[in-house]
Order: C-alpha cells, then structure tokens, then sequence
C-alpha cells in the first residue's frame, strides 16, 4: 500500500514539474514574446523582462527580437534621369514595434526581410532614376577639384547645380519605406546607401577619359617643363659666352701686359750694350741657318760673316 502511495505521489511530483516546466518561459532583454492559442493572438505582447507563466500546451510563446535589426539590399542597376546606369548598393536598420501586427503580417524575419526587399528596393529605384547622376553622388554645389578648361586664362573649377543632393534623396527613400512597413509593426530606422558605382562598360568609359585628361594634363607641364628647360639651357649658353669672351679679354689683356713687360725688360737690357745684343742674334742667327752641310756664298763685306772675319789690330 505504501509503495502504491509513493509511485502516486511520484507520478504527481512529476506532472507539476511537467506542467510547471511547460507554462514557464523566459523573456530576455532583447527579446519581447506573442503568446498565441491554437494560432490566435491571445493577450498583450509581452515586453519586459522575467519569467512568465502561460497556459500549458495549450499556449504557444512566439520571440521576436527587440533590438535593431539589419537589411542588406542585393546591389542592382539603376538607371539615373540623364541615363547613366550606376550600380547601387543600399542597406537599412529596423526594428520590430508592434510584435502583434509582424507576427500577424510577416509572422518571422524572412518574411520581415522580403517585405523589406520589395518596399526599400523599389523606393530606392524611384527616387534615383528621377534624378541626374549628380544629385546621386553630391551633397553640395561646392565647386570640384577638377577644371572645366586646362587654358589658364579661362581656367575655371567645374560646378554642378545640386537641387537636392545624396542625403536628401536617402531621406525621402526613408521616409517612402517607412510609412508603407508601418503596417507590417515594423519601424525603419534609417536607410543608406553604402555604394554607388558606374557599371562596368560605363566604368570603363569614365576610366577612359579620366587617362585622356590626365595624360592631356602631363602633356601640358611636360611641354612647360620643355620650354622652361629650353629657357634655363639659352640663359646658361648666353652666360657662358658672357664668361667665356670675358675670361678671354682678360687672358689676351695679361698676354699683352706680359709681353710689354717682357719687352721692357729686354730692351733695358739690350739697351746698355747694343753691340753684345748685335753679337747674341748674330750667334742665334749662325745656330738656325748654319748646318753642317750648309753652303753659303757670301761676299767678305757681308755683315753675317763679319764676326768670322779677323779681329784688327
């Protein structure tokens, strides 16, 4: 009889558990729950966190999260008024508000995520293809880096108009989104495009002519390099006559003062004994023309032989 009353008390002890382990759940910080009875909402969402109690087996506790959550849009292309394809990449930031209606509309996050691709996706291509490429990638008229005209007398920064400008088409994309995921109990955070990007023939094209202008460019300061090089080698060729004729003004100005000095010193010399100077050319004379097969015909009253001649007495 006691062993009967035990296993009764046993098989008790383990259906409260049961039931206990079955109606008890946990909602964390993050996480707010629906609770639901054969698929039918029942009660208000709860969104605090703590251990609950519902109903067991009966009541169903559905999560979903309460933090934000991520949408990365598959990048595509998109034509611009001025039919240029750019290749747009975009994602967003939401979060679930009214866990009632998403688990009514969208029941779970992929289906969240596919409502997110039909509303953002579509609203993204409206708003670009109604405007030029410009507006797409600027925030301002602030005129460019680069130059209308490389002619340095019309040298002028190229500026575009900008009407509404990158940010502001975000925002209107935004706000587009925003009011058609509110009746899914979702709220869009924000929306922005990560990266736009030309396709890759348009890419091709822009890589193109940007090598054309630049090379334009280098051509430009290489011909001025040119013509200022030419200048600097004229100027050192000019200068270097300067101190070439100048150098030889002065050298041909030493020689002479050289030689007259020279020929000062020599007549000073010569000039005290006339007739030693008349015998020293005369032996300078004897030493160039006189060789030792040299035949003279002379005659005895000829000056050049006159120191051959005997001495009077």
């Amino acid at each position: 009889m006691n062993n009967i009353i035990k296993s009764f008390l046993l098989i008790v002890i383990a259906a409260g558990i049961v039931l206990v382990y079955s109606s008890a759940y946990i909602v964390d910080e993050t996480e707010q729950v629906v609770i639901t009875q054969f698929g039918k909402v029942i009660g208000n969402p709860v969104t605090k966190a703590g251990l609950k109690f519902k109903l067991p087996f009966l009541q169903t506790a559905n999560y979903f999260p309460k933090n934000l959550l991520t949408w990365d849009g598959d990048p595509g292309q998109v034509p611009t008024k001025d039919k240029t394809y750019l290749w747009v990449d975009t994602f967003a930031r939401w979060k679930i508000v009214d866990p009632v209606k998403y688990f009514q509309t969208v029941n779970n996050e992929l289906g969240a995520l596919e409502r997110l691709d039909d509303i953002i996706g579509p609203s993204m291509r409206n708003l670009v293809t109604s405007y030029p490429l410009v507006e797409s990638v600027r925030n301002s008229s602030r005129p460019m880096d680069t130059f209308d005209s490389m002619d340095n007398e019309n040298r002028k920064r190229a500026q575009y108009k900008i009407n509404l400008g990158r940010d502001e088409i975000t925002k209107r994309i935004e706000k587009q989104a925003r009011e058609k995921l509110s009746q899914f109990g979702i709220e869009l955070v924000d929306v922005k495009i990560k990266r736009i990007n030309y396709i890759e023939k348009v890419r091709e094209a822009v890589y193109n002519r940007m090598i054309a202008e630049r090379n334009q460019i280098a051509e430009k300061y290489r011909a001025e390099g040119m013509g200022e090089a030419s200048n600097i080698r004229g100027e050192k060729e000019k200068e270097l006559q300067v101190i070439k004729s100048q150098a030889y003004k002065d050298s041909q100005k030493l020689k002479g003062d050289a030689d007259a000095t020279a020929t000062k010193i020599y007549a000073d010399a010569y000039g005290r004994d006339p007739d030693f100077y008349a015998f020293l050319k005369t032996m300078d004379v004897y030493t160039k023309t006189l060789k030792k097969d040299s035949i003279l015909i002379l005659s005895t009253d000829s000056d050049l032989m006159k120191y051959f001649k005997g001495v009077d007495k």
